[in-house]
């Protein structure tokens, strides 16, 4: 039970996994920070306050916060655009050029196994 517990725990998909989380947490982080300190702080000079929790207030009714939040995802959302989406793209772009263009990576020589199996065959093939 335990060696199986293990042999999940080291499969590579599970480590590869539990890396993105906690790079993602990280990155998280950053463009939290991002939004907080830069972008917010530009909406306060354009309207005099980082949010607008007390817009459209109704007594216990504020369509200000919501738009607060909104306002905050929309400027995650363009963070990890810019920052990450579109220079991926950029790099996916690129390459898809570069393998278009006739520049293919180097394919691997076949195993020393596969070729002394494949000429066993043909040989055999060659007798009958």
């Amino acid at each position: 039970m335990i060696q199986g517990f293990r042999d999940f725990i080291l499969k590579g998909h599970v480590v590869d996994l539990a890396v993105a989380v906690v790079i993602g947490a990280a990155f998280g982080a950053v463009v939290n920070a991002f939004v907080a300190s830069v972008l917010m702080p530009l909406i306060a000079l354009l309207t005099g306050t980082p949010n607008f929790d007390e817009f459209l207030a109704f007594g216990d009714i504020k369509v200000g916060v919501f738009l607060t939040a909104l306002v905050n995802f929309l400027l995650v959302a363009a963070a990890v655009y810019f920052a990450v989406v579109l220079p991926m793209n950029k790099v996916i772009e690129r390459r898809n050029a570069r393998l278009a263009a006739g520049q293919a990576p180097a394919e691997e020589e076949a195993d020393a196994q596969i070729v002394l199996l494949t000429e066993i065959r043909d040989a055999l093939r060659s007798r009958s």
